[in-house]
């Protein structure tokens, strides 16, 4: 297949002076800007200083910092010289980051200066890399460890021309890593997008090409936020970039900048609503047409506040993961007209909910559910493990448990291994959370199964209260009998200042039911 005029090419020559990036640190008046032109000079110079640092197209290369001009420039420079872009979490380890890299066999790292000291604590650990780049993208110059090269160096008398162009086939290429919340995380390669399946999502979102603005709400690494990044930027829109996530900062920014769009996980929602009325006070989200929560399920609570707090209609929520991408769509007015929902599918992608026995459910029941979608992955790297399939391949699950309404809208119950059989009932945590979440003290909250020697598991709950917000147990639980079956009511309570989370947003709820277990056998 010819390789396709690469697209941050296309509108820099087509539109030299629009915004790209406008990286904001503050949500205030002290914000840097890039236009497409200068954004593909840099993107050039970089890419023609790692193919000069050995790279070779259909190498791996991880890249690690938070939001940046930087790692937005890294992931179009890998895609003009036929690069497989690998995020990596800055918020793992150094023997977590070793894993990535060396399971990736990514050839060269670019990392951000806070987060090169720690690669170069395992430089060996990952011996098929071949070069470190660094750089600096705050205000404060950071030096780089030994064994880096500087951004300067690799940049720095580069071409400012195209690269030479790559086939189709390995242009774009990504491996975004699981975010592991049940075991090591694995590589999910995915070589090719699927363009009609993509252009029926931006319509089910509404996106008015070239007259969208995006702001980073999420990290980069995760792979809702990057996608949306690449759509708007596919789409000739600029990019506000926060470095990491505040909510004050994302208010400021979004009013300032007059955001139309964002992903969004629960828990960034969560802290938006949560801040105090004088501060949602100079909230304004009337340029807003899209907000998309996902990475989670979203509580119907959380929902309703943040149409109360925020406004209405601009609120949707998708369902996918990282291996099968975004499979279905809620849209603003079916959010409070659909609890407990994540919409329908579109685009030719459908899904079907399977029993134990491998026989379709009817409506209204659960099942496991499948999904066929020209978005799938490619597959895991280095590793045979498959996803579950179904009707010889036809069909493939990440292992949730759901169901499908009369309406043909998707109800997501919990995930396969997270759901608790506590004397012989099933029980999703999920639908209790999503319960728990409707009481006013509460911030998180996470619902689980542990060791009861009478009924095999009994349900657990370890709830987190809002910032200066005194949170009872008992009346807690009082709210729980009051508003779900007894059987479901939590049997134990605790509250902790934190719940783990991913960065993504994702509960790891292993972290806390190895507590547990530790010493049983699940």
């Amino acid at each position: 297949m010819p390789a396709m005029p690469d697209i941050l090419k296309l509108h820099a020559d087509g539109s030299p002076d629009r915004l790209a990036v406008i990286v904001d640190a503050s949500g205030g008046a002290n914000f840097s800007t890039t236009t497409y032109a200068e954004l593909n000079r840099i993107v050039n110079r970089l890419a023609h200083g790692l193919l000069a640092l050995g790279a070779v197209a259909g190498d791996r290369i991880v890249w690690c910092g938070p939001n940046s001009l930087e790692t937005i420039a890294v992931v179009h420079a890998a895609r003009k010289v036929g690069l497989v872009a690998v995020p990596l979490s800055y918020r793992f380890t150094a023997d977590e980051m070793a894993y990535v890299i060396d399971n990736s066999d990514a050839t060269l790292v670019v990392a951000d200066a806070d987060y090169a000291p720690l690669i170069a604590s395992i430089r060996d650990q990952i011996p098929k890399v071949k070069a470190l780049v660094g750089y600096c993208a705050t205000v404060e110059p950071k030096p780089l460890p030994d064994g880096f090269v500087s951004w300067a160096e690799c940049t720095n008398g580069q071409s400012e021309n195209e690269p030479v162009a790559v086939q189709a086939s390995v242009a774009g290429a990504q491996m975004l890593y699981t975010s592991g919340t049940t075991g090591k995380p694995k590589g999910a390669l995915r070589t090719s997008t699927n363009a009609p399946v993509v252009l029926a999502l931006l319509g089910e979102l509404g996106f008015q090409m070239g007259n969208e603005v995006h702001i980073t709400t999420g990290p980069m690494y995760h792979s809702g936020p990057l996608a949306f990044v690449s759509l708007n930027h596919s789409a000739g829109s600029p990019i506000v970039v926060l470095r990491r996530f505040d909510p004050e900062a994302w208010i400021d920014a979004v009013k300032l900048h007059k955001v139309t769009n964002t992903f969004s996980a629960p828990t960034q929602l969560k802290r938006i609503v949560s801040l105090p009325d004088d501060v949602l006070a100079r909230a304004d989200c009337s340029s807003m047409r899209c907000l998309i929560a996902n990475a989670a399920p979203v509580p119907y609570a959380l929902k309703q506040e943040v149409i109360a707090k925020l406004g209405d209609g601009f609120l949707f929520e998708v369902y996918g993961s990282t291996e099968m991408g975004i499979i279905t769509v809620l849209r603003p007015e079916d959010q409070l007209r659909k609890p407990g929902s994540c919409g329908k599918a579109y685009g030719g992608i459908e899904f079907r909910i399977v029993r134990e026995d491998g026989t379709a459910a009817e409506i209204g029941e659960q099942g496991e559910l499948f999904m066929s979608t020209g978005l799938a992955m490619d597959g895991y790297h280095r590793t045979d493990e498959k996803l579950a399939e179904h009707d010889n391949g036809k069909w493939a699950s990440v292992g949730d448990i759901a169901y499908a309404d009369d309406d043909g809208y998707l109800h997501i119950c919990d995930r396969k291994k997270d759901m608790i059989i506590s004397g012989g009932v099933n029980i999703y945590p999920a639908e209790i959370e999503a319960v728990l979440h409707g009481h006013p003290a509460i911030l998180d909250v996470a619902v689980f199964g542990v060791p009861d020697d009478e009924w095999g598991e009994s349900v657990y709950c370890i709830a987190q209260a809002k910032p200066d917000v005194a949170l009872d147990l008992d009346d807690l639980k009082a709210f729980a009998l009051a508003n779900m079956a007894k059987y479901k009511v939590p049997r134990g309570w605790e509250t902790r200042d934190e719940l783990p989370r991913t960065d993504a947003g994702k509960l790891l709820k292993r972290v806390l039911r190895d507590e547990y277990w530790r010493d049983r056998a699940l």
